[in-house]
Parts: C-alpha cells; sequence; structure tokens
C-alpha cells in the first residue's frame, strides 16, 4: 500500500519556475566566479569539490542528525517536533533559506515516510545540507511516487506487505525530514553516540538508520 501526499498546485508551479529561474541566473554568476578563482590559482578544483562534498556529505546531515538524535533521546521534544517543526528544529540553532516551513513525519513499525519534490528538487537544507544527486534525477522523482516500493528495494531498503508506504511531495510551501524508527538495542546509548546512526538516506526515507550492532564485514 503507497500513497502520494501534498500534490503541487497552479500556484506552488509559478512560484517554483520563478525560484529556478533566480537559482539558474545564480548558479551561472558561482560557476564564473569558480571559473576565475582555479584559473587565478586562488583556489584549486579539488579542493572546490571537497569541500561542498564535505557540506552535502558531513556538516549538513549532522544538523538533520541531532535533531532526530535530541527525538529519540527527549520525548517532551519528540513531540514539540512533530507538532511544529520549524519551531522545535530552531531550538537547536538550524533554520533559515529552504528551511523556512519544515515538516517532520515518523516512521513507525506500520508506516514507512518517505520524501520527494517531483516538481523540481525542494529540500532542507539546514538539516540536511546539499541535496544528493540522485534526489535531483527525474528517475527518482518520477518513479519513487508510481512505484516506491520498487525505488527503496533499490537502495537496499525492502519492507514488508504490511508496510504502508507514504510517499510525501515537498514544495515551496513545505520542506519535509523524515524521523526514522530508533533502532532496537539503543537505549543505553546516549544522544552523541545516536547522532552517527542517522544518515542522510534515512531522515530523507530511502533508508533506515544504522544498526550499531550490524557489521557488513
Amino acid at each position: 500500500m503507497s500513497d502520494h501526499f501534498h500534490k503541487h498546485d497552479q500556484d506552488t508551479v509559478l512560484i517554483k519556475e520563478r525560484s529556478e529561474q533566480e537559482i539558474a541566473g545564480l548558479t551561472k554568476r558561482v560557476e564564473k566566479l569558480e571559473k576565475f578563482l582555479i584559473q587565478k590559482g586562488i583556489v584549486s578544483k579539488d579542493l572546490l569539490e571537497s569541500v561542498a562534498n564535505i557540506y552535502e556529505n558531513d556538516l549538513g546531515p549532522l544538523n538533520g542528525a541531532k535533531v532526530i538524535a535530541r527525538a529519540w533521546c527527549d520525548p517532551s521534544y519528540k513531540k514539540r517536533l512533530l507538532d511544529d517543526a520549524t519551531k522545535a528544529i530552531k531550538e537547536m540553532g538550524f533554520g533559515g533559506l529552504q528551511g523556512e516551513h519544515m515538516v517532520v513525519l515518523e516512521n513507525t513499525p506500520i508506516i514507512h515516510n518517505v520524501v520527494v519534490c517531483s516538481l523540481c528538487s525542494c529540500y532542507p537544507w539546514p538539516v540536511l545540507g546539499l541535496p544528493p544527486g540522485w534526489y535531483k534525477d527525474p528517475a527518482y522523482r518520477s518513479r519513487i511516487v508510481i512505484h516506491p516500493r520498487d525505488v527503496l528495494k533499490e537502495f537496499g531498503l525492502n519492507l514488508c506487505d504490511s508496510v504502508e508506504v507514504r510517499v510525501w511531495d515537498s514544495s515551496a510551501e513545505v520542506r519535509y525530514l523524515v524521523l526514522p524508527e530508533r533502532p532496537l538495542k539503543t537505549e543505553k546509548f546516549c544522544e552523541e553516540d545516536l547522532v552517527k546512526l542517522v544518515t542522510r538516506e534515512a531522515m530523507i526515507g530511502v533508508a533506515k538508520a544504522k544498526d550499531p550492532f550490524f557489521s557488513e564485514t
């Protein structure tokens, strides 16, 4: 069973088209600046790629991981997070552009949430950093809506037929963050240890949080 939530309306489309034009113009300016800095020897391409990689995979998602770990440890914070995600996330010091209107979706043993932006690539930058390439890929954006279980399997996530899959469509008005299920047997883990179990993929919903007792080797 799967559902697709939060359809884009015409106003949203117009907003996104305008936003895409603005982003395209900004992207061209950034590319020109990058080319200039590299040509002048001020920075190297490898350095720029390294910095972008750190922000995409480490610094950005770390913010979200801290939010999730706090919710796992603190029931009162979890309630605030589910009631008003934007406000609760700001309590942790995270917010701003692309995170003005946040909604947190809780995964449970019978409900699994996954996030997409079928229109473009809306993404909660303050808590997840830069969006990964696959999130922006047209194939993911279209297929996760129509065949969510198949796509999740491609990410290595196999869900029981009894689990309801809910696909949430981000928009100009709202960004979604998934609250993964807390791994079993982590009751004695401190918040800092729990942060290490939360991945970007788990907060998008294409994976579960890491199992600290599982080793791939």
